[in-house]
């Protein structure tokens, strides 16, 4: 999966980027607009696929005054292919939530970090996770390294790209607090998965976080 515009999985032309802004926007937007938030592209460019996309009723065209304002056409049948498309990341990371709170020894912490969380990357970018233990479960625990283990296969299945996680007891967490350019990476941005907040953690620790 392309972390930059998931979406261009199913859709690589530059349908994918257009239809994902006219996705994630409720109002009209001009071709402009959509060429800037696309990130992709001529403008000229986005106006044909936007012409193309009129033309099926998927995106309809408002004239106003001097300017043309495209929409998602809700209540088009592929509407809602289409919405799921646009928000793959947030599904997967419902995903990897839901299975996380199945686990019979819960982490303190776990939380999706670099290319995924920053929305960049592209097809071959690992899938960061970031996982705190419990202090009482041993590096090499059995039950635990198999949970981790099958979270890496879920993030391959789900997505095809490979899996990294970064393990470590929240004692050892408090080890790296020193280490300001991780602690950055794991945190700037993140997106939380289950347990305590990483700031919370290091705050309790009598640290204060990262800026």
């Amino acid at each position: 999966m392309d972390l930059s515009s998931p979406i261009s999985t199913v859709i690589p032309s530059l349908d994918g980027p257009v239809l994902q802004v006219l996705a994630r926007s409720e109002g009209g937007l001009s071709g402009r607009q959509i060429h800037k938030l696309a990130g992709t592209g001529s403008v000229a460019g986005v106006r044909l696929v936007l012409q193309r996309l009129a033309a099926t009723g998927l995106v309809h065209v408002d004239d106003v005054g001097n300017s043309l304002l495209y929409h998602l056409n809700r209540k088009h049948l592929v509407a809602p292919a289409v919405e799921f498309l646009a928000d793959l990341r947030s599904t997967l990371t419902s995903r990897l939530a839901d299975e996380i709170s199945a686990w019979r020894i819960p982490p303190v912490h776990a939380s999706l970090y670099g290319a995924i969380a920053r929305g960049d990357g592209d097809l071959e970018s690992d899938v960061d996770v970031l996982l705190i233990r419990p202090d009482q479960i041993d590096q090499g625990d059995i039950l635990w390294e198999d949970q981790a283990a099958r979270l890496m296969r879920t993030v391959v299945d789900l997505t095809g790209n490979p899996a990294h996680v970064f393990e470590l007891s929240r004692a050892e967490l408090i080890g790296q607090v020193s280490e300001e350019p991780i602690l950055n990476d794991w945190m700037r941005p993140s997106i939380p998965l289950s347990g305590l907040p990483l700031e919370s953690l290091i705050a309790d620790s009598g640290h204060l976080a990262v800026r």
